[in-house]
C-alpha cells in the first residue's frame, strides 16, 4: 500500500526547489533576481523531489546542469531542489502569484489549471513550432498531445511510465475473452472458472489490499468522480458504492487475496512499466508467456504516468533562455542521459533501446534478474512498440484524493462501516480538499 501511495504521489505530484551543485537554502529565486552574473545569463529551475528519490534525481539533475552549461558556455543554469512537499507547494504557489519565482518550476502538485487561466504559464506550442534544433517527427506526440490544457502546451515532462495490465497467457490461451471491452463482472467470471480448474486455486490478483484496487480503479476512471475545475466530487454516487460493493465481493468470494501468492498462483497482475527493459524484466517476472492486457473497463489506450512535468513562468525576464532548457531536455541528448527516468519522449531513443533488447534476447545474451534467458518473439517486440505509440490516457490526479479513498475505504473493507457510509464520508472530505 505504502509502495503503490509512493509510485502515485512520484508520479502524479512530483514537484520541484535547493542547488544541485551548490546546496542553496531552498528558498525560490525571485524573478527580481540579476540576469547577468559573471556574465553569464542566469536561468533558475526549481523542483521538489522525495527524500527516497532524492539521490536518483539529485544525479540527474547534476547531469543536465553540467551537460547543458557546455553546450550553452554563456548560461549559468542554477537548479533548486527541496524535499518539503508543503513547502514548496506554498512557497511556489505565493511566488507566483505575485510574478515572482523561478524561471521554470516542476507544476505536477500545482493548481495548473488556475495557473493557465490566470496567464501564469507560457505556452510553450510557439517555441516548439519555431526551434530548429528539435526533431519533432521524432517526438511521441501521443504523449504531448493529450497533456496539453486549453489546446496548449503548458507543462512538459522529460518521460513517462506506462500502467500496464498482465495476464498468464498460457492459462488465457483457450478462453474467449475480449480484453478490449471486458467489464470488472466479465473479470471476475472469468477468473473464477480459470481459478478454479487444476489441483491448486489461482487467484485473480494477489498480494494487495482491496483499497489499493479501488485506488487503482479510480485513477482509471478519475474524471467520473472528480471535476477539479467546478470543484466537485461524485462519491456519493450509486456508481462508487457499487464499485466499492464489486471489489468486497470478489476478495469475499476469494477471487483475489491480499496475502501474497507463489509464483503461478495468480493469473493477473497491474504494474508500471518505467522502461523498455520493463517489457521483458516486469513481463516475464511471473509468467514464461506473459499477455500485455487492457484493464477491465478502461477506456481509451494505456495509461500514461508521467516522471514530471515543467513549466516556464510567463513574467520571467528569460523566457527565450529557459525554452532552451526545456529544449536541452528533450534532445537527444538530453533524452538519452543514462540518470534519466522513464520512457524517452523520442521514438528513436525507446526503439534503439528495444532493438537493442532484441538482438540481446534473440543471441541468447539477455538475462532476466533471476539469471534466466527469456523466450520473447518478434511480434511481441512489435507489440511493445505499439503499445508505447498507442498510449492516450491521461488525467490529472490529485494523490491526496487517492490518499483519502483509500484511508476511508478500509472501514468498509473490515466491515466497520457500510458503503453508503464511507461513500458519504470520502465525499464529505474531497469536496472540503477540493473547495480549499
Amino acid at each position: 500500500m505504502k509502495k503503490w501511495l509512493c509510485i502515485i504521489c512520484c508520479a502524479i505530484l512530483i514537484a520541484s526547489m535547493t542547488a544541485c551543485s551548490s546546496g542553496g537554502n531552498g528558498e525560490l529565486a525571485s524573478t527580481e533576481k540579476p540576469v547577468i552574473k559573471e556574465g553569464k545569463t542566469v536561468v533558475t529551475m526549481a523542483m521538489q523531489i522525495w527524500p527516497s528519490a532524492m539521490q536518483e534525481y539529485r544525479a540527474f539533475y547534476q547531469a543536465v546542469e553540467k551537460k547543458f552549461e557546455e553546450k550553452y558556455p554563456d548560461f549559468d543554469l542554477q537548479i533548486q531542489i527541496s524535499e518539503d512537499y508543503e513547502k514548496y507547494i506554498k512557497t511556489t504557489n505565493t511566488a507566483l502569484l505575485s510574478g515572482k519565482g523561478p524561471d521554470i518550476f516542476e507544476i505536477s502538485s500545482l493548481p495548473i489549471d488556475d495557473y493557465v487561466s490566470k496567464k501564469l504559464l507560457l505556452n510553450m506550442d510557439e517555441s516548439m513550432k519555431q526551434d530548429k534544433t528539435l526533431a519533432k517527427s521524432d517526438l511521441q506526440m501521443n504523449i504531448l498531445d493529450v497533456l496539453k490544457q486549453d489546446g496548449g502546451m503548458y507543462a512538459m515532462p522529460l518521460g513517462f511510465s506506462l500502467r500496464a495490465f498482465i495476464g498468464d497467457g498460457d492459462s488465457i490461451k483457450n478462453t474467449n475473452v475480449d480484453d478490449k471491452h471486458w467489464t470488472w463482472k466479465e473479470f471476475e467470471e472469468t477468473s473464477k472458472k480459470l481459478g478454479g480448474n487444476g489441483t491448486e486455486r489461482r487467484y485473480a490478483l494477489a498480494n494487495d489490499p482491496p483499497e489499493f484496487l479501488l485506488q487503482e480503479m479510480i485513477v482509471d476512471k478519475y474524471s467520473e468522480f472528480v471535476d477539479h475545475i467546478a470543484k466537485k466530487a461524485m462519491f456519493d454516487s450509486p456508481l462508487f458504492v457499487e464499485v466499492l460493493k464489486q471489489i468486497k465481493k470478489m476478495y469475499d468470494d476469494k477471487v483475489m487475496t491480499s496475502e501474497p501468492a507463489d509464483i503461478g498462483k495468480q493469473m493477473f497482475y497491474s504494474t508500471v512499466l518505467r522502461s523498455p527493459a520493463d517489457f521483458i524484466n516486469v513481463l516475464h517476472q511471473f509468467y514464461s508467456n506473459p499477455k500485455l492486457m487492457q484493464k477491465p473497463e478502461q477506456k481509451g489506450g494505456t495509461r500514461i504516468i508521467t516522471e514530471s512535468r515543467f513549466a516556464i513562468q510567463a513574467k520571467s525576464s528569460v523566457k527565450e533562455e529557459a525554452w532552451k532548457v526545456i529544449s536541452f531536455l528533450l534532445s537527444e541528448e538530453g533524452q538519452s542521459l543514462q540518470e534519466r527516468q522513464g520512457f524517452s519522449l523520442l521514438k528513436s531513443v525507446n526503439e534503439k533501446q528495444l532493438n537493442d533488447i532484441q538482438k540481446q534476447v534473440k543471441s541468447g545474451a539477455y538475462k532476466l534478474p533471476d539469471g534466466k534467458a527469456p523466450k520473447v518473439s518478434d511480434e511481441e517486440f512489435t507489440q511493445f512498440k505499439q503499445f508505447i505509440h498507442t498510449a492516450n490516457n491521461f488525467a490529472m490526479v490529485d494523490g491526496r484524493v487517492i490518499s483519502i479513498i483509500g484511508d476511508e475505504s478500509r472501514a468498509f473493507f473490515s466491515e466497520q462501516k457500510s458503503a453508503e457510509e464511507v461513500a458519504k464520508l470520502i465525499q464529505n472530505k474531497v469536496t472540503t480538499l477540493l473547495n480549499e
